[in-house]
């Protein structure tokens, strides 16, 4: 099924994320896609270029985080029909310790037929790491890269 707005395909990746069907995530980018993380920090990858690279990514996800809810939704118009900007939260628990989290987004979404063609992704790599409880491995790996 083609998804006609970025709004309708942001909406139908979510409800994914929510079902935990990653491939079916990674299917609604483009075979050439991409997906930036510009705050990216630690081991996380600043981009993921094509639907491939963004499967591999998100393969693991529902064993590290447990999406539960979108706490809050917001979508922004740009004077781009293909481009749509997103506010959004998530709550959830993160599987390791089961302690629960919320997590603020940020996404600039490009839509070229249907699919994800840009996938901006301005999110926390402290509050991530601080949910997952691995915020110390974060500073730590942080602190060896400024050495």
């Amino acid at each position: 099924m083609v998804h006609s707005t970025p709004e309708e395909t942001f909406r139908r990746m979510i409800d994914l994320l929510l079902a935990k069907d990653m491939d079916a995530v990674a299917d609604l980018w483009a075979p050439d896609g991409i997906a930036e993380f510009p705050f990216a920090a630690g081991s996380s990858p600043r981009v993921l270029r094509g639907r491939e690279e963004v499967r591999a990514y998100l393969a693991h996800y529902p064993e590290l985080m447990d999406m539960k809810e979108v706490a809050a939704l917001t979508v922004r118009p740009t004077d781009q029909s293909d481009t749509v900007v997103v506010e959004w939260t998530a709550t959830g628990r993160t599987v390791a310790n089961s302690r629960p989290y919320l997590l603020d987004y940020i996404v600039v979404l490009t839509v070229r037929d249907g699919l994800i063609a840009l996938f901006r992704d301005y999110w926390s790599p402290l509050s991530a790491a601080a949910a997952a409880g691995t915020l110390a491995g974060l500073i730590d790996s942080l602190e060896r890269k400024d050495a």
